[in-house]
């Protein structure tokens, strides 16, 4: 536990000296937001609805700081701690992979929390957004959404040979999920082909569990084989990144 502490301390330092997190899980949430607003403000999601795009947008929006930290900033971070050495020299130290991947889930997954809050507040004083679901329900799947998102970012960043391969597989992962999933471009708005293509990913299925929790909509017979799904995926991502972990 002493030395969790430690490298959570030190990480979360080092992390806040760069800007690219701020940015993209910080930021550009809010603008999102900021965006929707401003076009859409109070309008219904569509003819007929009872909430307003704002409210069907929340849960998709909330996901775009999971979706930056996971896909593409731990997998970076790892990569690039092996090509400068770093994990060679952990590796005769008493840090484990599992102590390593531990201490970056939870630094972006702090990340993650801010941009939720922050998301929030500004729908709330802005656009006068109203949460209509259960705040229990959505943290649930808030944090198995992460948790999948998470095991990816981890799974790529533990076995990538190099800091050019993670950063190619992290891009190939992190910008079709981030336009295609929802967290930008609404599902709702998306051709019937383009969805189908989104379906194929993680993203897009948390998503659509997050929606039914914020809006309090009926849990419907998919939503349980999606919550199987998403946690067989954690599993063995989380599994495959501990298993083979590359040092150096």
């Amino acid at each position: 536990m002493k030395v969790f502490k430690v490298m959570l301390k030190t990480e979360l330092k080092l992390s806040l000296r760069g800007m690219d997190m701020f940015i993209f899980a910080i930021c550009m949430p809010v603008v999102v937001t900021v965006i929707l607003g401003v076009i859409y403000g109070n309008k219904p999601a569509f003819p007929g609805a009872d909430f307003t795009f704002m409210e069907q947008s929340f849960a998709a929006i909330s996901t775009i700081a999971i979706c930056a930290g996971g896909v593409m900033g731990l997998p970076l971070v790892l990569s690039e701690y092996r090509h400068r050495k770093i994990l060679k020299r952990f590796k005769v130290t008493p840090v484990s992979p599992s102590i390593i991947l531990a201490v970056e889930g939870v630094i972006y997954a702090l990340y993650a929390i801010v941009s939720l809050i922050l998301v929030y507040l500004t729908a709330k004083i802005f656009f006068n957004f109203q949460f209509r679901g259960s705040w229990i329900n959505f943290l649930g799947a808030y944090t198995l959404v992460m948790a999948s998102m998470f095991s990816i970012g981890f799974m790529v960043g533990g076995i990538a040979k190099n800091t050019k391969s993670a950063g190619v597989i992290a891009s190939i992962l992190y910008f079709p999920m981030l336009i295609f999933s929802g967290a930008t471009l609404p599902y709702e708005v998306m051709p019937t082909a383009l969805q189908r293509m989104a379906d194929i990913f993680p993203l897009t299925q948390g998503i659509k569990v997050l929606k039914s929790a914020s809006l309090n909509l009926s849990i419907c017979d998919s939503v349980v084989p999606i919550y199987i799904t998403i946690t067989i995926l954690t599993v063995v991502c989380s599994g495959v990144s501990i298993k083979l972990f590359k040092w150096e």
